[in-house]
């Protein structure tokens, strides 16, 4: 579980077909092999680590579902660590599972700060409301506009210069997370739903078993 708010951005510094190598400094403080860090907003396990770099294993539904395969040595990436009990919950509860990836359709500066509008698949955009949260490349962000397609943030000028977003332009892809209470509402909502049960669980990563 992370909480959207960006530690530092990390450049890749290697990359195979199932691995990811990325140098960093601040997420490394505390890492441990086997366990989790948010590249981009995907949940990913550390392998190996170093004094100043990192290697995560990628799985292939990793591929499928977000930018990661995009891509390439050079880039650089949004990293967070796991959320602690002792950390500030200054964003809003992010598994680090992507549910879609969507495209960038305009930036446009407003004052001090600058909307961006993202084009999303339908199967989410149900998920996506006006003034909810959503996170993109692992970024918490709150929603400021919706249409049948797509859906408009806000950014600040800090996270512009403190994350990737500031470098995304009109045709990029980001990597989209719903907030997963839209998800329980969903599921209450339906009049054939039998309540939460252990596959919607495992669905939502809360459980292996």
């Amino acid at each position: 579980m992370f909480t959207g708010i960006i530690e530092e951005t990390g450049r890749i510094t290697e990359m195979t077909s199932n691995t990811l190598t990325v140098a960093a400094h601040r997420v490394l403080e505390g890492m441990e092999t086997g366990g989790s860090i948010s590249v981009n907003g995907a949940c990913l396990t550390v392998t190996s680590f170093s004094r100043n770099a990192f290697t995560v294993d990628i799985m292939p539904e990793t591929i499928k579902r977000t930018g990661i395969g995009l891509l390439k040595v050079g880039d650089m990436v949004n990293l967070e660590k796991p959320l602690t009990l002792n950390k500030a919950l200054g964003g809003h509860l992010v598994q680090g599972h992507i549910d879609a990836t969507g495209t960038v359709l305009s930036a446009v500066k407003q004052g001090e700060a600058t909307i961006i509008s993202i084009d999303a698949p339908p199967e989410i955009m149900r998920y996506i409301v006006e003034k909810g949260f959503v996170a993109i490349d692992g970024i918490s962000l709150t929603v400021v506009s919706t249409k049948a397609m797509s859906f408009a943030v806000s950014i600040v000028d800090y996270t512009l210069r403190n994350t990737m977003l500031g470098s995304r332009r009109v045709g990029d892809t980001v990597n989209i997370e719903v907030d997963i209470i839209a998800k329980y509402v969903e599921r209450f909502n339906r009049k054939d739903d039998t309540g939460i049960t252990l596959d919607f669980l495992k669905e939502q990563g809360f459980t292996s078993e």
